[in-house]
């Protein structure tokens, strides 16, 4: 691509995963301008980056973009309820899709999870899988989803609760390695955000990666 022709959209900044995006996105010579959604703004200011403090359950009309990256995620645990997971899992995310299809966007990277299956009798699987459909239903030209098992960061730099099983994980794929199927380790979320920054501008079509792939960036 020409120097600096990108104008992204960028939703999840404030998460690990999102984190890791938003910084490689500052960095690279092609993009001109990242536009961040976020319910409160970040701690942070760079030439490229216009923060919108949003409702992402009554969004407003985003700035035109090519591309788009959604990093939004929590827990029943840290949400509080079924209802409330939902509204972010699925929700928020399928709003900013369509938000950005509107703003132009022919591009998104999402990020969902291992075991995400519209069909799934666990319901977190279910919602990310519904997810999923939804946005491919949505018909964008390039759409990249991102499958990682448990993720490896630091969320209290975030201010953000620990996640137990995150943890759990993390300790556990470092004692066993290699015994563990690679879908299933646990995965740094900085390989999840240059997976997506990687396929998201070259690939066509929808592409599905699982972690053991994700790993590899």
């Amino acid at each position: 691509m020409d120097a600096a022709s990108r104008t992204v959209l960028l939703a999840g900044a404030s998460g690990l995963v999102g984190r890791e995006v938003l910084q490689a996105l500052l960095s690279d010579a092609s993009v001109a301008q990242v536009h961040s959604l976020g319910r409160r703004e970040l701690a942070l200011q760079h030439p490229k980056l216009t923060q919108h403090p949003v409702d992402f359950a009554k969004l407003p009309p985003l700035p035109s973009a090519q591309e788009c990256y959604i990093a939004l995620g929590t827990t029943i645990k840290v949400a509080g309820s079924q209802e409330a997971f939902r509204a972010v899992d699925f929700d928020a995310v399928v709003n900013t899709a369509r938000a950005a299809k509107a703003a132009g966007a022919t591009r998104v990277g999402v990020v969902s999870a291992m075991g995400s299956d519209p069909r799934a009798s666990l319901f977190y699987s279910r919602v990310k899988g519904e997810m999923e459909q939804a946005l491919q239903a949505l018909g964008f030209a390039t759409l990249v989803i991102a499958r990682p098992s448990m993720l490896a960061g630091d969320r209290a730099t975030l201010g953000q609760p620990v996640r137990g099983g995150e943890e759990l994980a993390t300790k556990v794929s470092r004692w066993l390695g290699p015994l563990i199927p690679a879908n299933y380790r646990s995965i740094a979320a900085a390989s999840v955000a240059r997976a997506l920054l990687k396929a998201v501008p070259s690939l066509t079509g929808t592409r599905v990666m699982l972690s053991g792939e994700l790993r590899g960036y």
